[in-house]
């Protein structure tokens, strides 16, 4: 049929306008129409018109295939075919685009099919594929959805395969559970063939990694050795570089001073042997019960050992050892427990019996605890007559011994502690008012102090931007964050305060999800997770925040209810214990794993056992 023979449709405007008048009544009634499958019904009918290259104005190519395609279908789909095609660039004229060998001509038909159909099929055949070409043509909607088929599919054999193809493809949390297990089964994993192709800068920071899940340190000197060797003379330069971020001084000594001293591309190497011979005056140093800040004598998390600070009461005054004997996951009841007593309990994730040590020489409560090294040092507090306190008791983990530190500048409770740079921090909390017996709190510090283990003193530094009490502090990537808080006014606080001791300048980095106090932090890698405490919305919820953006994910609920808790972080997991909600006490200990993204319940503590702490020591150095 001719185009002078069309019959175009008409409609006389001034019908419209008397239909208008006659259905008025003066008010303003309508009607929505909506077809909800109506997208689903027009992209099918494009998809047919595709395949029969009805009005098709551009054909792509991949290898020796041709795919007849619609430029607004592909612009609306993909930012990378929307700059392509209406940017200006020789392609927006041209009627072909060739990929040529740059993406495979299936994986090219499997993303057109979800461009005309919105459902792709992915499978462990293509999954990589699509992960990657949808992030080269930027249909990030695939790209995200192979990630996260690939997560499901993760395991100790794909793991550094998956490390490596989610970084370059920015695929952040496909990148953070590969990460996490790389570094739990790095024993597997440096055996396997892409561990050798690793760079050296990949190969370091898994190495130098606090939470590399290895506990003899002789392994990780082997897989260095082997990636040299594997092209010893393209990468024998990165040997002193490598050996910095193995921990050396934690090697048997014999094996330090006749396998690493001996071997001869580190007798070849000055700045390796320097290396060496450090290690081996922390060995010495530590031998004599001396203090030592080297990197290289540093014990990975793996190594540490935990424990829970509390008693029948909110008093601590003694303290227990739990020895290695059982299952992982083995009870805690066979606990005893002295009528009115308090204790400080050692969990092991294969613990079974509970040995008593050395007595806290001054009970107290609402006092802080942290550990540098081998050490927990108890801050401040009140007394048993409610006095608040300066003291500071130090807990030798190795000799199993209390003594007194230098105290404080400033007595105070309810304030929060953390190391940072092997200094102790004290922020915040409350002190006495002046004058007024039995004590009366005050309004909550600004007042930050730092203690120097090495000299035994303490400084005072910059103060907080807000002054606040009961709050979450912790330090990661070498700056402290302060987490909600009560403020001055005994209000529940908002804000996140981030500390940096290069410019000892407190400012604020964040808001808060919700108003938070009486919570519980813990640092894993540059995420730090917040759990628990008195908030406005379920004390059960649990969230994470990266210290590189300051934004906040949820990460699922805890198994209870739980404000003033206690958390850490050993491994690659988090551990969560004690605390209360209303009248109810929380008698579990809970566990949070990164890569599966669950929360679980993994023993019971006893009943008789209020934790009021939970800290991290160093296992002893192997001789």
């Amino acid at each position: 049929m001719s185009a002078d023979a069309l019959e175009v449709p008409t409609m006389s405007v001034t019908l419209h306008e008397n239909r208008k008048s006659r259905a008025s009544l003066g008010s303003l009634n309508v009607s929505l129409f909506h077809k909800p499958s109506h997208p689903d019904a027009v992209l099918t009918h494009l998809n047919g018109m595709r395949k029969q290259r009805m009005l098709t104005d551009v054909t792509l190519w991949a290898g020796e295939r041709s795919f007849p395609c619609h430029r607004a279908v592909l612009a609306a789909c993909s930012h990378y075919f929307e700059a392509m095609f209406s940017g200006g660039l020789r392609e927006s004229l041209d009627s072909d685009v060739n990929f040529r060998d740059s993406i495979h001509p299936e994986v090219l038909e499997l993303l057109l099919d979800f461009a005309y159909s919105s459902r792709v099929i992915i499978s462990e055949e293509n999954a990589e594929s699509l992960l990657e070409a949808g992030d080269m043509l930027q249909f990030h909607d695939v790209r995200d959805a192979a990630a996260e088929f690939l997560e499901s599919h993760l395991n100790p054999c794909n793991c550094l395969g998956m490390m490596l193809l989610s970084d370059a493809h920015q695929c952040k949390r496909l990148y953070e559970l590969s990460w996490r297990m790389c570094l739990l089964h790095y024993q597997t994993l440096k055996d396997t063939e892409d561990f050798y192709y690793l760079s050296k800068e990949k190969l370091l920071e898994l190495i130098a990694s606090d939470e590399l899940e290895i506990e003899d340190e002789q392994v990780v000197f082997g897989s260095v050795m082997r990636w040299l060797r594997y092209d010893l003379e393209a990468r024998r330069h990165h040997l002193p570089e490598l050996l910095r971020g193995t921990r050396l001084a934690l090697l048997p000594s014999e094996f330090l001073l006749k396998v690493v001293a001996c071997e001869e591309l580190v007798m070849a190497d000055r700045r390796s042997r320097a290396a060496v011979e450090e290690a081996v005056q922390c060995k010495k140093i530590l031998q004599n019960d001396g203090v030592v800040t080297s990197a290289c004598a540093r014990p990975r998390k793996a190594g540490h050992t935990l424990l829970i600070l509390g008693g029948q009461t909110f008093m601590c005054d003694k303290i227990y050892q739990v020895s290695a004997h059982a299952p992982a996951g083995a009870s805690l009841r066979n606990l005893s427990l002295q009528p009115g007593g308090s204790v400080s309990v050692q969990v092991d994730h294969k613990a079974k019996e509970i040995i008593r040590k050395a007595d806290l020489p001054s009970p107290r409560k609402e006092f802080s605890a942290c550990a540098i090294g081998c050490k927990v040092y108890v801050t401040g507090g009140r007394g048993s007559e409610n006095g608040v306190s300066k003291d500071v008791w130090v807990y030798d983990a190795v000799h199993e011994e209390w003594s007194k530190g230098a105290p404080m500048l400033i007595a105070r409770f309810g304030h929060g502690s953390a190391e940072l740079e092997n200094s102790l921090y004290v922020v915040g909390g409350h002190t006495a008012i002046a004058g007024v017996f039995p004590a009366s709190p005050s309004v909550s510090l600004k007042q930050v102090e730092r203690y120097d283990p090495f000299g035994n003193k303490w400084f005072m530094m910059a103060p907080l931007r807000d002054g606040v009490s009961n709050a979450a502090v912790v330090s990661a990537k070498l700056k402290l964050f302060v987490f909600g808080g009560t403020n001055i006014h005994r209000d529940k606080a908002s804000k996140v305060q981030s500390y940096d001791p290069a410019c000892n300048r407190w400012d604020f980095a964040a808001e808060c999800p919700q108003p938070w106090r009486y919570t519980a932090a813990a640092v894993l890698g540059s995420q730090i997770f917040i759990m628990g405490g008195d908030t406005e919305f379920t004390a059960a919820s649990a969230y994470r925040f990266d210290c590189d953006t300051n934004q906040w994910t949820r990460v699922g609920d805890m198994t209870s209810k739980r404000m003033s808790c206690h958390a850490v972080a050993s491994g690659n997991k988090l551990y969560v214990v004690g605390g209360y909600f209303g009248t109810q006490r929380c008698k579990t200990l809970d566990c949070y794993d990164p890569i599966t993204d669950s929360w679980n319940s993994i023993t019971t503590v006893p009943y008789s056992l209020i934790p009021t702490a939970f800290v991290s020591t160093w296992k002893h150095v192997p001789a």
